[in-house]
């Protein structure tokens, strides 16, 4: 073979080699370059009825309690990425091809331009307002009475509320009608027109005040005067409930069932160990969550054999519900402690999750 032909081959083999090394390193550097992904996945469970930390999830002081048996098992998502942390290609990769994890856009987490450390102490405040309503939704359904206050946490900046109403200023009153809930507030400011004064009689430290608060329209034009309100509740005994670094509102239901096995003789799950989800309403409705199919996967990986499921979030959950785990439809709190004792006694209707 001619030396010229010899040359070009080896040249030819050469470019080649090259470009395949070429793509593979950008490959590889690719790999681990970071994308705008969170992956979720199976989150660790407790047992409402137990400890964390050696201290109770639940404790309950000026009540007679009981004692009680199983588990009642809150249930959690853990997430890899964000703004903080980003993760690289290989790790969604490796999410997208798992079944038990989800891999999602990084701002259906993190909502845009917000800090995360922001989003975390939002977190925290949701759960601090589930545990309350977790709370207020059990004294509801044993019949307990407790009062509501609505409860100023801030104000916006350069809004008409803003120097006027104070944080911490317990709203008792909105032209001159009872303040019952945060929700009454909202109407009764909606109920002006903008440029009109609201009359708002707060409770200030160990003073009643009268503060008339001007309204102004929103983007939509539409009345408000720029507070921030939190319904808080004044319970006849002290519930504490302490979960560690657990945060947001989709412990409710599991909170509620928890403070109810307590304060109630007998044992509601019957020694069984149950996991379950929702938000909860202090009326005792239970709103859906997010991640229902790694909560299932983490209830199921504990131990759990019966899985109470928000009545919204059921058809979701049949697609992906894994084996051996039994689910429970629960549309109220009401619903779901009567369900566990169907469960128990093997009399009555339990409602089952059915596929959309």
């Amino acid at each position: 073979m001619p030396a010229n032909k010899l040359i070009s081959m080896s040249r030819r083999a050469l470019t080649l080699l090259l470009a395949g090394f070429l793509v593979l390193a950008l490959g590889v550097v690719g790999a681990f370059r970071p994308v705008p992904y969170v992956v979720l996945s199976p989150g660790p469970t407790e047992n409402t009825l137990g400890e964390v930390d050696k201290k109770p999830v639940i404790s309950i002081n000026g009540r007679e309690t009981y004692p009680t048996s199983g588990s009642l098992d809150l249930v959690t998502v853990a997430y890899q990425g964000g703004p903080a942390a980003p993760i690289d290609l290989l790790t969604a990769l490796r999410g997208w091809i798992d079944p038990t994890v989800a891999v999602v856009p990084q701002e259906t987490i993190f909502a845009p331009n917000r800090d995360p450390k922001e989003v975390e102490e939002e977190n925290t405040v949701e759960m601090t307002n589930s545990q309350d309503s977790a709370t207020a939704a059990a004294l509801t359904e044993l019949k307990i009475p407790y009062t509501t206050v609505v409860r100023v946490l801030s104000t916006e900046k350069g809004k008409p509320a803003d120097g006027k109403l104070l944080k911490d200023d317990e709203i008792s009153a909105v032209d001159g009608k009872p303040a019952a809930d945060v929700d009454v507030v909202s109407e009764a400011v909606k109920a002006h027109k903008p440029g009109e004064s609201v009359l708002f009689t707060v409770t200030r430290g160990t003073e009643k005040v009268d503060v008339s608060v001007p309204t102004v329209a929103d983007s939509k034009g539409h009345p408000m005067v720029g507070v921030v309100m939190q319904a808080r509740y004044k319970f006849p005994f002290d519930v504490k409930i302490n979960v560690g670094d657990v945060g947001g509102p989709s412990a409710g239901l599991m909170f509620s069932l928890g403070i109810i096995d307590k304060l109630t003789p007998g044992e509601m799950t019957g020694g069984k160990q149950i996991a379950g989800t929702g938000t909860i309403q202090p009326s005792g409705e239970v709103g859906a969550i997010g991640g229902i199919a790694q909560k299932m996967v983490g209830a199921r990986d504990s131990g759990a054999t019966v899985f109470l499921t928000p009545a919204d979030n059921c058809a979701e959950a049949m697609e992906s519900v894994p084996d051996g785990l039994r689910l429970v439809r629960a549309n109220t709190l009401h619903d779901a402690v009567t369900a566990l004792d169907a469960l128990r006694t093997g009399k009555g209707n339990v409602p089952a999750c059915q596929a959309g």
